[in-house]
């Protein structure tokens, strides 16, 4: 096959990466920058101690990405030098550095290639995480503690924010559930395809015998909400439970009952949180969980009714969406994307990029075939 002209793909990564900077708006984001500047050196607003880390972490977050598109350009036009030098010098080595380079300046524009495709009402958010152990006994404990820990590690290489609200620890290993929040911007559209049911197979460190084990465990995923939300919740509709948050082995974390789990009665929604020392911190934050899972079931709802009246089956991300097999052979493989990677352990360190674009794209391209129905 016919190597693929270096001009040629400089041609088209000029193009991608113009669209790139046209859907972005550098003008706007430059305006928003500078606004968020004002904002942030306003003594005042550190009166306010949630809005201005708000306001702090927007703007570290917009800042990075003006910087990231302005040096794909400079990088782009540095390409285009090498290989005119490459030309001028007829020097092999330089051309080689070109061609490394060139291939550098694809994936990085690719990649962010993938953040223009999240457009979606709730996208911008921060996420709202919550996973649970399924089918499998201790194994599925485990299996959810191991998936708590590749998003927390994943969100830690990209320097996001995280704060666990609340872990329901098993008896014998691992968590019956956790709930964590991802605090950055795009941090839902980024994550939402990770919604679904993951299935572990390895041979089970619990089962004496040494037998292969398969467990599943939950992920949910919802966006954060922002005060312009509005989510009615009838107080008689609530139970509200409050107990003395534990670690594990039973070791209390605080000394008062101050943990606070919320049962929404119509839903059987069940949200809990325990990090904070206040009683009454908890149930706030309790609150805003609840606030968030009952605003994304009312989206889904609409979009349910909205397939219906279109005649179209709904299409659910809700069901087994990824296989991690450590036995008898070492794979990662998305059901969705077809997306595979045979390093599990790398993947449970937070390598999970890879899968997290493919999906988007995925999505994307499920959402515009819907909406071209």
């Amino acid at each position: 096959m016919a190597a693929i002209d270096p001009q040629d793909q400089l041609k088209e990564l000029d193009a991608t990466l113009s669209g790139i900077e046209q859907v972005l708006d550098i003008p706007a984001m430059e305006r928003d920058i500078a606004g968020l500047r004002e904002q942030s050196a306003d003594p005042e607003l550190w009166n306010d101690q949630e809005r201005a880390q708000v306001v702090t972490r927007k703007l570290s977050h917009l800042e990075a990405e003006h910087n990231r598109v302005t040096a794909l350009r400079q990088r782009l036009e540095d390409v285009v030098t090498l290989y005119e030098l490459a030309g001028e010098m007829d020097d092999a080595d330089t051309r080689d550095e070109a061609d490394t380079e060139l291939a550098a300046v694809h994936k990085a524009i690719q990649q962010l290639e993938v953040r223009t495709l999240m457009s979606g009402e709730y996208d911008a958010r921060e996420a709202l995480v919550t996973i649970n152990a399924q089918a499998g006994g201790v194994d599925a404990a485990d299996w959810a503690q191991q998936l708590q820990r590749m998003y927390m590690r994943w969100a830690e290489r990209h320097n996001y924010p995280t704060e666990i609200y609340e872990t329901s620890f098993a008896e014998e290993a691992g968590i019956k559930s956790t709930t964590f929040v991802v605090k950055a911007p795009y941090a839902y559209g980024t994550l939402r395809g990770e919604h679904g049911t993951h299935r572990l197979v390895r041979i089970s460190p619990f089962d004496n015998q040494g037998r292969r084990q398969t467990s599943f465990a939950g992920l949910d995923v919802v966006p954060v909400v922002e005060q312009s939300d509005h989510v009615d919740i009838d107080e008689s509709d609530l139970r509200i439970d409050v107990y003395r948050s534990s670690g594990p082995g039973g070791q209390g974390v605080n000394t008062t009952d101050s943990a606070v789990r919320i049962t929404h009665l119509p839903s059987g929604i069940v949200v809990s949180c325990q990090n904070e020392r206040s009683q009454l911190q908890n149930k706030a934050t309790a609150m805003n969980v609840l606030q968030a899972k009952l605003l994304e079931r009312k989206r889904q709802e609409e979009a349910e009714k909205m397939a219906s009246l279109r005649g179209e089956g709904t299409s659910s991300w809700g069901t087994q969406i990824r296989n991690y097999v450590l036995h008898p052979y070492q794979i990662v493989k998305d059901l969705r994307t077809g997306v595979e990677v045979g390093n599990p352990t790398a993947v449970l360190d937070g390598d999970i990029d890879e899968f997290i674009e493919a999906e988007i794209r995925w999505m994307r391209q499920q959402e515009s075939e819907a909406a071209a129905s």
